[in-house]
């Protein structure tokens, strides 16, 4: 069973600094995909795409509102996957949550994912 536990949220003030931790595994046993990816979701709204990162650490994405404040990491001794956040905005309020997919056949940081795990609030306040 696969399962992609997101956590580390909370409330924080504008400005301040947040690390996100995703804990992916299959049954208990490392999860085997091409990329782990963030995703938010903020009330009322689709759900957006944030950051990835592939197995290994080799590549990774962001989207334009986390580019320069956002840092995902990977750990590869253990596949956990994390989400570092500076300089947070009333406007990264959402539910934080992690994705992954298997195949890197066609793959965009967009695009479709094979699993999706549950969230973690981030609120952020002025």
């Amino acid at each position: 069973q696969v399962q992609l536990p997101a956590s580390g949220g909370r409330a924080v003030r504008a400005g301040d600094s947040l690390r996100l931790s995703c804990v992916p595994s299959d049954s208990g046993s490392t999860l085997n995909v091409f990329v782990i990816a963030w995703f938010r979701q903020a009330p009322g709204k689709e759900h957006e795409f944030v950051s990835a990162i592939t197995t290994f650490a080799s590549r990774s994405w962001y989207s334009a509102s986390a580019e320069g404040r956002f840092t995902i990491s990977r750990d590869n001794t253990n596949g956990n996957v994390y989400l570092h956040m500076n300089n947070l905005k009333p406007e990264d309020t959402a539910l934080y949550f992690c994705a992954a997919r298997i195949s890197s056949t066609g793959y965009t940081p967009e695009g479709e994912y094979d699993y999706w795990g549950q969230g973690t609030q981030v609120t952020v306040f002025t």
